[in-house]
């Protein structure tokens, strides 16, 4: 198997930047989800009840400074915040820090309600949550869940077929983190541990699907797959399956093209 695609989402809910290499932190790839959007009260404002999150293209910057664009939008430069934390409301972290005035009215006007864009300063201090396999030490950015998601080509080919449609699915559709090629479908949910390049990972947990799945990446529409299949093929506990979330074992660097052995 080899690695065929890699993702950083500079912002959460956003869309992701393909890359040809990228070191990998303990929360995550660098540079991935440091940067997440939220309401008043502090509460993800997420892609699956805001679609035109899809259409905002970040992409980090020397300094750690933030570009933002989206169709009919200024692009919009944003510096890493300095200002007082404020509260936020995703499961363990209750604080962020604010960008400026001009990022919140940038988010405000893209989604047509009052928005916030913070940055997590030291993604070191959330915990992986253990409802969702986390181990005592294991930290996350403002990611789901885990560090990374893995999906299969092999498996989105299956399911291309199952679905019978003429035009296959947008691998984007998933949010990987990392994408590979070259086992059997679906093989990956029995793996246990991953070795892609020179770092190794532990597998986490299966990873549970729901409706961010059923729009379109580059129009932001909505419609009823994969989740219509996925729940013919894929049903469990009352979930739809699709990949596995991944937690570095200690740092490196991945790149595409690198083995993957499970």
């Amino acid at each position: 198997m080899r690695l065929v695609d890699i993702r950083v989402y500079p912002v959460k809910s956003g869309a992701g930047l393909p890359v040809a290499d990228v070191a990998v932190e303990p929360w995550g790839l660098a540079g991935d989800r440091r940067w997440a959007v939220v309401d008043e009260a502090g509460e993800h404002l997420w892609l699956a009840d805001y679609p035109r999150m899809v259409s905002v293209r970040a992409r980090n910057l020397d300094g750690g400074k933030l570009l933002l664009s989206a169709p009919g939008r200024p692009d919009l430069e944003v510096s890493p915040p300095m200002g007082e934390p404020v509260p936020v409301k995703f499961t363990g972290l209750d604080h962020a820090v604010a960008a400026g005035d001009a990022a919140c009215a940038w988010f405000t006007e893209l989604l047509g309600r009052p928005a916030r864009l913070v940055w997590l300063d030291d993604p070191g201090r959330r915990s992986i949550d253990p409802a969702h396999g986390g181990l005592p030490g294991e930290v996350v950015s403002f990611a789901w869940d885990a560090p990374l998601l893995l999906t299969s080509a092999a498996s989105l080919r299956l399911l291309d077929e199952q679905i019978g449609g003429d035009t296959p699915l947008d691998m984007a559709r998933f949010r990987p983190s990392v994408v590979v090629d070259g086992g059997e479908p679906y093989a990956e949910d029995a793996w246990k541990e991953v070795r892609i390049g020179e770092v190794d990972f532990r597998v986490s947990e299966a990873c549970d699907r729901c409706a961010v799945t059923t729009i379109d990446p580059v129009t932001g529409a909505r419609g009823k797959e994969p989740l219509r299949t996925l729940a013919r093929h894929r049903l469990r506990d009352g979930k739809t399956w699709f990949g596995i979330r991944l937690v570095p074992r200690g740092p490196g660097r991945i790149r595409l093209g690198d083995p993957v052995t499970a």
